[in-house]
C-alpha cells in the first residue's frame, strides 16, 4: 500500500515536469509526511487544460452516503482489480491523475518494532503516482467534495525487501496516456500498472518520527542512525 509520502519540489517545478498550463494551488511548502484525508497536490485534464489542484487523499465515491466513513478506508485501489471494484471502476474509466512526490514511505516489521523506510529515484527528482479522482455532492446542495486515490501494484526489487505491494509509478513519456479522458482501451491503460523500474530507484531506514501526521520536517527524508 501506499500511506504516507513526501512532496519536496516547488510548484513552479511540477508544473513545468507535469506540463500543467493552469494552477490552482495557493500554498507551495514542501512537504515530509502527507498522510490520508489530508490535500495532496493532483495534475488532471480538464478539457484542453492540465491543471494542478488540491484534493482530498481518500476517494469518495460520488454515490457515497457517508463520505467522511468512506475516503478514509479509500486511499488506495489494487491495480489488479481497479477496473471491476464499484467503488474505483467509474474513476478509472473517466478520472485518472497523476499525484506526485519526491517520496514515500513503508515499514518493515524488525522484531518487535516496525521501521519505516523511504523511497525515491535515484536522481531524487519527483515523479508521479498512478492516480484516480472524483467528485462528491451533498444531497442539500452543500459545497462538493473533491477526493482522490493512489494505485498500487506488485513491489519491485527495491520496495519487496519492506513490503509486498509499492504504489504505481508512471514514467513521464506515459502522462498523457495515462490522463488522456477518451478513446482509451483499458488494455492500454492496464499496461502501465506496473512495478516501476528498480534501478532507477533506491531506499533507506529513517527516522519513525515519520509515525505520527503531526510532524512534518526534512529530517525525516534523512537516512536513520538509529535504524539498527
Amino acid at each position: 500500500m501506499c500511506g504516507r509520502f513526501a512532496l519536496g519540489s516547488s510548484i513552479k517545478h511540477l508544473a513545468q515536469a507535469l506540463e500543467a498550463a493552469s494552477v490552482k494551488i495557493t500554498e507551495d511548502r514542501a512537504r515530509y509526511n502527507i498522510a490520508p484525508t489530508q490535500a495532496v497536490v493532483v495534475a488532471r485534464d480538464r478539457g484542453e487544460d492540465r491543471e494542478l489542484v488540491h484534493l482530498k487523499w481518500g476517494l469518495v465515491p460520488a454515490w457515497a452516503k457517508d463520505p467522511a466513513a468512506v475516503g478514509a478506508r479509500m486511499i488506495n485501489a489494487r491495480s489488479e482489480t481497479v477496473s471491476e471494484k464499484p467503488s474505483f471502476r467509474e474513476a478509472f474509466r473517466r478520472r485518472r491523475c497523476l499525484i506526485p512526490a519526491t517520496g514515500f514511505y513503508e515499514w518493515k516489521r524488525e522484531g518487535a518494532r516496525k521501521q519505516p523506510y523511504y523511497f525515491r529515484m535515484k536522481t531524487d527528482e519527483p515523479f508521479a503516482f498512478a492516480g484516480l479522482w472524483e467528485r462528491w455532492e451533498s444531497a442539500d446542495g452543500g459545497a462538493a467534495l473533491e477526493t482522490c486515490s493512489i494505485l498500487t501494484t506488485t513491489a519491485n526489487e527495491v520496495s519487496a525487501p519492506v513490503h509486498e505491494r509499492m504504489p504505481v509509478i508512471i514514467a513521464p513519456e506515459d502522462y498523457g496516456l495515462w490522463l488522456a479522458a477518451k478513446n482509451i482501451k483499458p488494455e492500454r491503460l492496464t499496461e502501465l500498472l506496473r512495478p516501476f523500474a528498480a534501478e532507477k530507484m533506491t531506499s533507506y531506514p529513517v527516522s519513525p518520527s515519520v509515525n505520527s501526521p503531526a510532524y512534518d520536517h526534512a529530517d525525516l527524508v534523512a537516512p536513520s542512525i538509529n535504524s539498527a
